[in-house]
């Protein structure tokens, strides 16, 4: 049995990031502590046309938002490095995201529960973005 036990290894715990979607922060303040934690890769794994990054937890990190499993951390920064450019222009000087897992209705009723400004926007079936923009 212990042999068994220690093969499991170390269970990741999950770290909630919703206090920082009150949408009064800059994507970069928002963004580079999760990197700086190691909690966030820091090469974006997908750039859109309009300069939004697209950024996963790292192997091992469990990141939640309002109880949900966040699936991707998505910004753009103006001028930021660590922002990449895209195609077209830019979204906004300022705009992050949290992509979770979770149906739109029971998204937006926790975000509204928390009193924050985020919008809520359908991303696929069960698949829904907590939006900020400055």
């Amino acid at each position: 049995m212990p042999i068994a036990l220690a093969s499991l290894g170390t269970f990741a715990y999950a770290q909630p990031i919703e206090a920082q979607l009150d949408c009064r922060s800059t994507a970069h303040d928002f963004i580079a502590p999760l990197q700086q934690n190691d909690l966030l890769e820091t090469k974006p794994m997908r750039i859109e046309p309009n300069y939004v990054n697209a950024f996963k937890p790292t192997k091992g990190t469990a990141l939640t938002a309002y109880g949900f499993k966040v699936f991707a951390v998505v910004g753009y920064q103006k001028d930021d490095p660590i922002f990449k450019p895209g195609r077209d222009k830019p979204i906004a000087d300022s705009a992050y995201s949290v992509v979770v897992i979770g149906s739109d209705d029971a998204v937006q009723e926790k975000v509204s529960a928390a009193g924050s400004d985020a919008d809520v926007h359908h991303v696929a079936p069960f698949i829904t973005a907590i939006f900020c923009k400055r």
